[in-house]
């Protein structure tokens, strides 16, 4: 009983002391961040660059930008940057934020250098998916690098800019050279299935439509959904369109005629084998 006695005597003085630490604000510096106001500018700005990720003449060109797109739509698009230091919460107040707001918080302190308030308003005209998509293709480490954290936060506020002006999007517009190269490798997947299930199994047969048919929900759904829909949904080039369906076709014929030669062979080397 005494040594379990002891145990709860030092957690009570241990809890009592960060407690007096917490108090006397000895505590992580990061929780003072919170609602920092001493770090807003002392004029009227869409742009708080506080770990000075723009030039100066980016800032002016942005400020102006974004102060001509309010005047004209009504929609306020702001931009922080921060590192060590942020004036959170103060943020609000300073820019008079609301359903009509968004916020690009750029901080290269995590996996992702952007981050977005979204006011309620605009989540009516582009959805969730439309900000995750956002983050993911001007925010990640790669495109960064690539283009530096000003043409990251540059590129995706453009592309907020231009789905406002249209009336709203449901996928980030533009198709990038990656993004393009997964919808081709699916539909060049989906012609392989094709190829291989029209393959003629009997004699007089052509093509074998039940087998092509039969696997039309596998195909279709790499071919269609995931070879044509992301490029059809993002840009109105035709260019990558035409490359996934002649990949796909293709593909196909490959399949096709490489199943029809091995399924010959077999037949082949059936009958000789038979004929000994």
């Amino acid at each position: 009983m005494g040594l379990c006695e002891t145990f709860r005597r030092l957690g009570r003085f241990a809890a009592a002391l960060l407690l007096l630490i917490s108090l006397l604000g000895f505590g992580p510096g990061a929780a003072q961040a919170y609602d920092n106001p001493d770090l807003l500018p002392d004029h009227p700005t869409p742009v708080i660059d506080l770990a000075k990720a723009l030039s100066d003449g980016q800032r002016a060109s942005l400020e102006t930008t974004l102060n001509a797109f309010e005047a004209s739509s009504g929609w306020k698009l702001r931009v922080l940057s921060q590192y060590d230091r942020t004036p959170g919460l103060a943020v609000k107040e300073f820019w008079g934020l609301d359903e009509r707001s968004l916020v690009l918080v750029a901080d290269p302190r995590g996996g992702n250098l952007l981050n977005f308030n979204v006011g309620d308003a605009l989540f009516a005209l582009m959805p969730r998916t439309f900000w995750v998509e956002l983050q993911t293709r001007y925010g990640n480490q790669y495109y960064v690098r690539e283009h530096g954290e000003d043409g990251s936060i540059v590129d995706a506020l453009s592309a907020v800019q231009g789905c406002l002006e249209r009336g709203g999007c449901q996928v980030v517009p533009g198709l990038p050279q990656e993004q393009w190269l997964l919808t081709f490798c699916t539909s060049l997947l989906g012609g392989l299935i094709v190829g291989f299930a029209a393959y003629p199994r009997k004699e007089g047969h052509t093509v074998e439509w039940a087998w092509v048919l039969l696997l039309s929900p596998l195909w279709g759904i790499l071919f269609i959904v995931f070879g044509l829909g992301p490029v059809v949904t993002r840009t109105s080039d035709w260019l990558p369109i035409s490359r996934n369906c002649l990949g796909f076709l293709a593909a196909a014929l490959a399949a096709y005629l490489i199943a029809q030669q091995t399924v010959g062979r077999s037949r082949l080397s059936d009958q000789g084998s038979g004929d000994t």
